[in-house]
């Protein structure tokens, strides 16, 4: 099959150039990108007016398969990926079986294989069961496919695991990544400390339970010489922290989410659980941080991480709710809107964060236009807006802050090897 995406700005983050072109995909694979191209029988999809990237990748997500189903699958979470404008997710192992060995790495890409509409790369555990107690089997899941290693949402709170840890990733050329949580600051609470936490009598999580976590991560990357990426960063503390390491050179790179630059502890007012994350939404000096974060390219990423959770999880009394709000539908809105659209960043800049850049953290081919790469695309219409409707998703969950919110800058389709897997937001398979 044959395909011409006619007339759209092609952005291209490796010569960091926007020019309207036409790009021809052949057998999967990108087979020219030039202004004119002949049809010759190839399917047209107009793109003029529109963006055309890199397919878009989410380098933080939960699929929650396999053991928690009735939360998302693997079918249904690429479904929302798609949607979404993600060719590419990587799934963490907060799983049941966690995925701290080989087989359920395979099961994972194996599913995912048969299942999935887009791609699907597996982060392995750090330490057996996500414990924090013992190494899990890293090059046996650097073999069978895990990109990179994670306990997130436990974090390793053992410096000397960690270590351990960072060394034999090294020596396997893989990235950490880290869940930044001290639990002996944060234990029981359910929001950031502060002002609202006091208002609502709800036990507040301090911002140095993340940037304690930072400063030593980012002591043991210097020392061991090891890839690490810091995960969800929502401080103005922990910013600082990764912009002055990677002044000195230490191998550092951070993320962040949409909703740490979109909201702040006062969304948790009138305590909506679907506000509950972890890290806590914070100030409003916070989410200006971590915009200039991205804006001076301290923060390398933007993923969702995307936690869907049942109805009957969420509909619980705040303390009681689990954290986690889905992100992989709203995504590419909320940074048009938030960031594109008031300036702070370019849409060079915003799709770099959130193609190239995620490839190069993981080390994976992809986020590229180059001939002969993966036709792996997406098209944003910059001036198309739609209303956030929860009951619409693709995904299982339903547990999003933003239901009801204005959004400018959907992905209008997702282009995964070639085909067409989501176009007018209606996902294809």
């Amino acid at each position: 099959m044959k395909l011409i995406i006619r007339g759209g700005m092609v952005i291209d983050p490796v010569t960091g150039s926007m020019s309207e072109k036409d790009i021809l995909v052949s057998k999967g694979r990108i087979a020219g990108i030039d202004a004119g191209i002949g049809s010759n029988g190839a399917t047209v999809i107009d793109a003029r007016g529109k963006l055309v990237a890199p397919g878009l990748i989410d380098m933080h997500v939960h699929l929650r398969e396999p053991g928690y189903e009735p939360k998302e699958t693997i079918y249904t979470g690429t479904r929302a990926a798609a949607r979404g404008g993600f060719t590419s997710v990587a799934c963490m192992p907060n799983t049941n079986p966690v995925a701290d060995n080989a087989a359920v790495v395979s099961f994972i890409k194996d599913k995912a294989a048969a299942q999935g509409v887009v791609n699907v790369y597996p982060i392995g555990a750090i330490t057996r069961g996500s414990k924090g107690g013992e190494l899990a089997g890293l090059g046996d899941m650097r073999e069978a496919g895990a990109v990179a290693f994670s306990d997130d949402g436990s974090p390793v709170m053992n410096a000397g695991l960690m270590r351990r840890a960072m060394q034999y990733a090294r020596m396997l050329g893989m990235t950490i990544i880290s869940h930044c949580e001290d639990i002996n600051l944060s234990a029981g609470g359910s929001m950031h400390e502060g002002y609202i936490s006091t208002v609502l009598g709800l036990k507040g999580i301090p911002s140095s339970a993340e940037e304690v976590m930072v400063a030593r991560d980012i002591i043991l990357a210097g020392e061991t010489g090891c890839r690490l990426h810091i995960a969800h960063v929502s401080t103005a503390g922990s910013v600082r922290l990764v912009r002055e390491a990677k002044a000195r050179g230490v191998r550092v790179t951070a993320e962040a989410t949409p909703h740490h630059f979109t909201l702040t502890d006062e969304a948790v007012l009138g305590y909506d659980t679907t506000t509950k994350v972890n890290p806590p939404l914070r100030l409003v000096e916070d989410v200006a941080a971590v915009k200039e974060g991205l804006a001076d390219g301290t923060i390398d990423v933007i993923a969702t991480d995307h936690a869907p959770h049942t109805l009957e999880e969420k509909d619980v009394e705040y303390e009681r709710a689990p954290f986690g709000l889905v992100g992989l539908e709203t995504a590419v809105g909320l940074v048009w809107t938030e960031l594109v659209a008031t300036g702070f960043l370019t849409p060079l800049q915003a799709i770099t964060m959130m193609s190239q850049n995620p490839a190069r953290v993981l080390g994976i081919p992809r986020g590229t236009l180059e001939i002969g790469a993966d036709a792996d695309i997406t098209i944003i219409d910059p001036d198309f807006s739609g209303v956030v409707d929860p009951v619409q998703f693709a995904g299982k969950g339903r547990n999003t802050p933003f239901g009801g919110r204005l959004l400018k800058g959907l992905p209008r389709a997702t282009i995964v090897g070639g085909r067409v897997v989501m176009q007018g937001g209606y996902v294809n398979r």
